[in-house]
């Protein structure tokens, strides 16, 4: 069981993400104030931050970017959640500090699957140590039942 922060605004979104962790047996912790983000991460101690990028008062990218300046935090490892993606983002994204990036909407299997790679690190490597970053991005079929769309409101 792995504790599990998820900074997100949208409260579709924070129940999926929830009734996913717990059913998976971890025990997640939902921040709706991207403002109380880090005093939250300091005093839950997560071992893995879910954050959506679109959120008011402190952007996602910007918490990233606090979180890996904070030495009690910057060894946690964050998956970055969005459904506005441009091009660059992911990029951009990766460059503030997240190890992976999930786009909107999710493919519940893959999400899945990516929360237990973070939670894992060295499960996420092959045998040439290229880490196997981006999958949870591969396009399938679209969304199946049990997946949430992209409204980040």
């Amino acid at each position: 069981m792995a504790k599990i922060l998820i900074v997100e605004d949208n409260a579709l979104n924070i129940k999926l993400f929830c009734d996913l962790l717990a059913a998976h047996g971890h025990q997640p912790e939902a921040v709706t104030d991207s403002r109380n983000a880090l005093d939250k991460a300091r005093e839950f101690k997560p071992e893995l931050v879910i954050t959506d990028i679109q959120l008011p008062h402190v952007s996602g990218l910007e918490l990233i970017r606090m979180m890996r300046k904070d030495d009690r935090l910057a060894d946690v490892p964050i998956m970055a959640v969005t459904a506005y993606s441009a091009q660059g983002d992911e990029e951009r994204i990766r460059a503030a500090g997240a190890q992976a990036y999930v786009s909107k909407p999710i493919s519940v299997v893959k999400f899945v699957q990516a929360v237990e790679e973070l939670l894992a690190p060295s499960a996420a490597e092959d045998p040439t140590g290229q880490s196997q970053q981006g999958w949870a991005n591969e396009a399938d079929d679209g969304p199946g039942p049990g997946e949430t769309g992209g409204d980040e409101s």
